[in-house]
């Protein structure tokens, strides 16, 4: 008898002892649990919606009760680019990330049904925006996705909860040599001068835009350009490819007024730019600077398209930037 309540307290004790040790592991876990059991729930939806007449392709995941993150891609991209991004940041926030007309899977209009150019493009998102019903929202702006994106945040002000800027120009400093062939074309606009600019939407063009100064080549997937090529291929897509690089030009006037809203406005913004990249070099990271109080700045070893290489680091930037913003 006496054996056996000796078992039985042994027993007691040692579930107890068990019990302390599974609460503590728990807690300083939780984060850790947290992130494995929502990304085992929330998963990225691929779906398109009607914004003025033109099927937008777009991927959502996350709560749509908590804060929103809008992703707007680069050039020659589209949303696949934030296709791991969406997978962290899903798990709290909600996430949307819509391809452009003309790029990823949304509707290519021909030129003469639709003129491609900045000012639409962002016209488009804040078609898509509505339709969404999104009042709020951080926007994540890399490369063409900065002018469409400031356009929008200069106009809406009050909308605007956080800008995370990744390799996206605001600045005249960040217009280095690689601008140098496209400002010709700007200036001198030609079918000789575009012509020298298709280059950068060939496969071996792709291919250098996500290798270039990158730390690894290998972890950099090739499948990054080929699925790309899915719809620079399209007809009549080098046509609107070149009319974006044209069109580009009516961003740079537009700076002084960006910067403007930065200094009236101060949005909070987390600067996570690849420091290597050709395109958009880190001489246009630095003079966000000058006009925004408060500002994570953080220079990446790393290309242009950051997020292949850095993608854990610029995401966990992102989730402790926002969480520091009280924007949860």
């Amino acid at each position: 008898m006496k054996t056996q309540t000796l078992k039985s307290v042994f027993c007691i004790a040692l579930l107890t002892i068990l019990s302390i040790v599974l609460v503590s592991f728990t807690k300083s876990k939780g984060e850790i649990k947290e992130t494995i059991v929502n990304k085992t729930t929330r998963h990225t939806l691929h779906k398109s919606i009607d914004v003025n007449g033109l099927n937008i392709f777009y991927r959502e995941a996350g709560d749509t009760s908590k804060p929103t993150i809008l992703l707007l891609h680069g050039y020659p991209t589209s949303s696949h680019m934030f296709r791991n991004l969406i997978t962290d940041l899903s798990v709290r926030y909600h996430v949307l990330a819509p391809d452009y007309p003309g790029f990823g899977k949304s509707d290519q209009p021909t030129i003469k049904e639709f003129e491609y150019t900045f000012d639409n493009m962002s016209t488009i998102i804040e078609g898509f925006l509505e339709k969404k019903n999104v009042k709020k929202y951080s926007i994540y702006l890399m490369d063409y996705g900065a002018p469409i994106g400031f356009r929008i945040a200069a106009k809406y002000p009050k909308r605007i909860e956080s800008l995370i800027v990744q390799n996206g120009n605001a600045y005249d400093e960040g217009l280095k040599d690689f601008w140098i062939p496209i400002k010709k074309y700007w200036n001198d606009y030609t079918v000789e001068n575009g012509k020298s600019l298709e280059g950068f939407h060939s496969p071996d063009g792709l291919k250098w835009q996500y290798t270039h100064g990158v730390q690894d080549v290998e972890k950099i997937s090739p499948d990054n350009w080929h699925i790309d090529l899915q719809h620079l291929t399209r007809p009549e897509n080098n046509e609107i490819q070149l009319a974006m690089f044209y069109d580009y030009r009516t961003n740079v006037p537009l700076y002084p007024e960006w910067q403007q809203y930065f200094k009236d406005h101060q949005p909070p913004t987390l600067i996570v730019w690849g420091k290597n990249d050709y395109i958009f070099p880190a001489d246009g990271a630095y003079p966000y600077k000058r006009d925004l109080k408060n500002l994570d700045f953080h220079l990446l070893d790393t290309g242009h398209f950051a997020l292949e290489e850095k993608g854990d680091e610029i995401a966990n930037y992102i989730l402790k930037f926002l969480k520091k913003n009280n924007i949860k």
